[in-house]
């Protein structure tokens, strides 16, 4: 009975551990326009997207401008600013 508790107890965590798994990732393929130390432009169809990279960015392959990258990324919130409650109207 014990073991069973304690089984019980290890997937229970489990479960809570996947669910605060953090953000989702997403991706961009496309060819590189600009390389930097801090950010790497790519162009998706008719857009440009800037992307912050890091000392921790892992790299794999020769990256240069020119060259075809899919690039992982979270969205990340740098500033919040919440107004209040908006404002009720008249029934």
């Amino acid at each position: 009975m014990r073991k069973l508790l304690v089984l019980l107890g290890v997937l229970v965590l489990s479960a809570t551990v996947a669910m605060a798994a953090g953000p989702k990732s997403y991706q961009v393929t496309g060819p590189v326009l600009e390389v930097k130390d801090d950010v790497i432009v790519v162009q998706k169809g008719k857009d440009k997207w800037e992307i912050a990279r890091d000392k921790d960015t892992k790299v794999s392959g020769d990256l240069k401008v020119g060259a075809k990258v899919t690039i992982q990324y979270l969205m990340k919130a740098i500033e919040i600013d919440a107004k209040g409650e908006p404002k009720k109207g008249k029934k």
